[in-house]
């Protein structure tokens, strides 16, 4: 799904205060004994979104799958699908579907056969199972394999095989529980995507629980973050990456330098936080809308910050000296881990954009000076 889709406003319903929400969690809590999985958590997910759940593990996400597929009661609040309550219909008469990270293909039956299964319990015409399972198969790309038993295919065609038997029948709803776990990391790559364009070509809504941030950032129209139990921020990905709204997020998702500091000038257009952790002023190109005095943290995100070898000329702020500790080649990036003159190591990411000579790499022990926009850092003050 590409960031062009998930822009186009007709993928937003969310923004629209006139659409109805397709699935609606609303107060829903479970408790284990004594222990509380999923704690109030209120949500509207709305139809035709791949909406990720996106947390460690023992956060509640795939709790709050469970419930919604009906393995689970609910010990408090409702669930609605498409305006029903949920509440009293068991799992098998609930227009939903649930793809598990195990894939629970029948080893001794062919593709085919492992894709009709549940259309034959339903006692549907040989006919119509067979037109059924040969359209799904060639959305998932697994027409030519129809003979084969799953030990004869990769784990990605494993994967397809998965879905395609979640989806013949049809659903409201599919549910995925760590889908592209079992993959490795290319694979899982090149997976994302044609998962993307499978659910686009059929219209279904997606939940998929996962606790891989590259994977829900690549696949979800939106994602809710949970943490012990409830959900801590719901937003695009861009969303949840630019604008974490607490330091939780902010540290969870991808890689952060946060920085304590007290606010000393609050202004429509500006502010500013001195902080001793940094050894300076953080300039913000916005207002802040905080009391002076306050407590806050500036977070900046490794690829926002440069490393220059020399002081820039007549930069006060957002600017830090410091020595590097440690470089990580990773072919398309460089990481640096960078001491400043706090003590305190920061992290800075750079693009290998051209291929440098020697004398032109930052090296180890080497005295730089880092600096970035004053539209870079997220002020959080939770």
């Amino acid at each position: 799904m590409t960031e062009q889709r998930r822009n186009d406003k007709k993928l937003e319903p969310w923004r629209d205060p006139r659409a109805e929400p397709y699935i609606r969690f609303e107060n829903v809590t479970k408790r284990f004994g004594d222990f509380t999985a999923v704690n109030n958590v209120s949500l509207k997910i709305y139809r035709g979104e791949i909406f990720c759940l996106l947390g460690g593990s023992g956060c509640g996400k795939s709790t709050l799958l469970r419930m919604m597929a009906g393995f689970e009661s609910v010990s408090g609040g409702n669930i609605f699908l498409d305006g029903q309550d949920m509440a009293d219909i068991p799992p098998y008469e609930r227009p939903v579907n649930m793809m598990f990270q195990s894939y629970a293909l029948f080893p001794h039956m062919t593709v085919e056969k492992n894709v009709a299964f549940g259309l034959e319990q339903e006692k549907l015409s040989q006919s119509e199972i067979a037109s059924r399972v040969s359209d799904m198969l060639e959305i998932v790309q697994l027409g030519q394999f129809a003979a084969r038993k799953p030990h004869q295919l990769s784990g990605g065609q494993r994967q397809r095989v998965a879905l395609a038997r979640s989806l013949v029948k049809r659903p409201k709803l599919l549910l995925l529980d760590e889908p592209l776990g079992a993959l490795d990391k290319k694979l899982r790559e090149h997976t994302q995507f044609e998962l993307i364009n499978i659910q686009e070509q059929l219209g279904v809504t997606f939940i998929v629980v996962t606790h891989d941030q590259e994977e829900a950032m690549t696949l979800a129209s939106r994602i809710g973050v949970m943490n012990r139990g409830e959900i801590v921020q719901v937003g695009t990905p861009t969303e949840i990456y630019e604008f974490p709204t607490s330091k939780f997020v902010a540290d969870f998702i991808g890689s952060v330098n946060m920085f304590e500091g007290v606010l000393i000038e609050d202004l429509p257009d500006h502010g500013r936080i001195q902080s001793n952790e940094l050894g300076g002023v953080v300039y913000v190109d916005h207002g802040i809308s905080a009391a002076p005095g306050a407590v806050v943290w500036a977070a900046i995100r490794p690829e926002k910050i440069n490393i220059l070898r020399t002081p820039p000329p007549d930069v006060r702020e957002n600017c830090v000296r410091g020595v590097v500790k440690e470089i990580a080649y990773m072919g398309d990036v460089s990481t640096y881990l960078v001491k400043i003159d706090t003590d305190k190591i920061v992290r800075v990411t750079l693009p290998n954009i051209e291929r440098l000579s020697d004398d032109e790499r930052i090296l180890w022990d080497e005295t730089v000076y880092l600096t970035w926009h004053s539209s870079s850092p997220i002020v959080i003050s939770q």
